[in-house]
């Protein structure tokens, strides 16, 4: 078996480092977060310093936010990098309203999404969604870990204390050009972080720890593993734990997906052992395995592909007081969705140009994304199987927001043990099929979409993504009223006309009318004295807009939908 350190493979462009104690992100916990996104420098390589994106002191990444199920937090982004973003937590069960895609932050200026914890415990993450700019932003540096606490969690006898036996592991696989810049679109990366430190080691105690695995790669899949082939428990996925550990020696996870992992290092004080992708098992079409000889030269001919290599190398050191020993027989129990429950099934097929694309553009049944197009309307607490069919050469990591699912099954076979328990991202093999079960429940809104896309990121913005509407029972076919405090908006959606109509304005005080595109654009601004109030919008671009109605001592605001 093919097998070279990241170092030999990397001797002519980092020669001059060392190795670097493994960052761990800092913590911020509680019910009020603040996240100041900004930009910065490091010096990964010798020479030029990198630009990065960053959140509040951080030079690359952000904190990792602690939270517990079942409190209602309140979070403020500001945006200091001098460009549109936005903000998508991961893998969060929230209103499309708090999502992030459709939540554009202008330069300087801030967004304040409150929400009730609804995840059960697991690792999440968080990071910008701009269509477009997704690869440049989040590969730049901008994420960060979430890690959602719940009763059933804390009493299971595992790691959690975080940077001392649970440790997050934040793997990323880039591309810098000649001047040390990241290429977000680079298909030949070949430099490997993790947590932001590149070539890094940990220095473990000997005992059993938990580790919290992102692949927050732009494309790369990892098949994670250890030296000598040592086992390891998976205890979680996605969307939280699993019933019972499972006994492994390789995880694969594509890009966007989680796992947490429990090592037994007891008996090993003194000994090193190092994290691996054993990149030389994953299959041809599979980003990370043997490249593919294409006519005219591979696209995506990284030193990486399909050889076997370091991540993170483990010192194993003293325990730690009251140190965990030992791995639990049984974790969370699980209740899953019957295909019997189903109320519809929906079928996405990925496709290209033609059989020979490995690099995009890619498509869902054959269409790319349109932020005006709403490709499903799903009833509230709709079940469904989604079929998923890649009728492409290359693997595909499917991410779909607001939901966790569970596989039925891939390329027609049950899933493993390791993939029972809930997810929000599942690769879809070269040429094969996965089936999922979901449940649409809890938030309803007719006007503003969640999205679902490939995770890989350059496919993302290049339009491998569409969206949907989870609309409230009797919605689908009626024009709603929008009405909060003495406000209405009608209709919605709408064509030629919006209708404001402020009933409890009978004091005739002044308020203000300001009508915003979703790229933060004014295409509408008056003041009025008046109850009611019809806009003609027979001259805007079909799309959603958000309208703001503004007095003193009250603030109204709702997207509408032009058709």
């Amino acid at each position: 078996m093919k097998r070279k350190l990241l170092a030999g493979l990397l001797c002519t462009s980092v020669a001059a480092t060392a190795q670097q104690p493994l960052y761990i992100p800092d913590t911020l916990s509680g019910n009020t977060f603040s996240l100041t996104m900004h930009k910065d420098s490091v010096q990964f390589l010798p020479g030029n310093k990198t630009a990065t994106l960053a959140f509040n002191s951080n030079a690359y990444l952000g904190p990792t936010l602690l939270m517990q199920k079942g409190t209602n937090v309140n979070i403020t982004v500001n945006n200091q990098i001098g460009d549109t973003t936005n903000i998508h937590w991961h893998g969060l069960h929230v209103a499309p309203t708090n999502d992030g895609p459709r939540q554009n932050i202008m330069p300087g200026m801030s967004w304040n999404p409150q929400f009730l914890i609804m995840n059960n415990a697991a690792t999440y993450w968080y990071h910008p969604h701009l269509h477009m700019k997704t690869a440049l932003q989040a590969l730049r540096g901008a994420a960060g870990l979430i890690i959602v606490r719940d009763n059933a969690e804390n009493a299971l006898p595992i790691p959690r204390k975080y940077g001392v036996d649970d440790f997050p592991i934040v793997v990323q696989s880039m591309q810098f050009d000649r001047q040390n810049q990241i290429d977000e679109r680079g298909m030949e990366d070949s430099i490997l972080l993790v947590n932001g430190t590149l070539d890094p080691y940990l220095n473990a105690p000997a005992q059993v720890i938990r580790m919290r695995l992102l692949n927050a790669s732009g494309e790369r899949n990892f098949n994670f593993g250890f030296t000598t082939n040592k086992s390891f428990y998976v205890i979680g996925n996605d969307g939280g734990l699993l019933s019972a550990p499972v006994l492994v020696t390789r995880i694969r996870l594509s890009p966007g997906e989680r796992a947490e992992i429990l090592l037994d290092l007891t008996g090993m004080n003194g000994q090193t052992l190092y994290l691996m992708s054993y990149a030389s098992e994953l299959p041809t079409g599979v980003q990370g395995g043997p490249t593919m000889l294409m006519p005219g030269g591979p696209p995506m001919n990284s030193p990486l592909n399909g050889i076997d290599f370091n991540i993170l190398k483990l010192n194993v050191v003293t325990q730690t007081a009251n140190p965990i020993t030992t791995i639990p027989s049984t974790l969370i129990p699980q209740t899953t969705l019957s295909a019997s429950q189903a109320n519809a099934t929906r079928k996405i097929n990925f496709t290209a140009d033609n059989m020979m694309v490995m690099d995009g553009p890619f498509y869902f049944n054959d269409s790319s994304y349109n932020e005006n197009r709403i490709d499903y309307k799903i009833p509230l607490n709709n079940i469904e199987i989604w079929e998923l069919d890649n009728q492409t050469m290359v693997a595909h990591p499917f991410h779909i927001h607001d939901v966790q699912f569970n596989i039925l099954s891939i390329n027609g076979n049950k899933p493993s043990a390791k993939e029972a328990g809930k997810k929000d991202v599942v690769m879809v093999p070269p040429m094969g099929t996965v089936k999922f079960i979901v449940k649409f429940e809890d938030f309803a809104d007719s006007t503003t979409p969640y999205v679902y896309h490939c995770h890989i990121l350059m496919h993302e913005d290049d339009g491998m993504m569409g969206q949907f509407l989870v609309m409230p029972s009797g919605s689908l076919d009626i024009k709603n009223v929008i009405a909060e405090g003495g406000i209405s908006i009608y209709p919605n959606p709408a064509k030629d006309r919006i209708t404001i109509s402020v009933k409890e304005n009978n004091q005739g005080e002044l308020y203000v009318i300001q009508v915003k595109d979703l790229l933060g654009r004014e295409i509408y601004n008056t003041t009025s004295k008046a109850t009611s109030v019809t806009l003609n919008t027979s001259a805007w671009n079909k799309g959603l807009y958000v309208i703001t109605i503004a007095a003193s001592d009250k603030k109204f605001s709702k997207n509408v939908l032009i058709e």
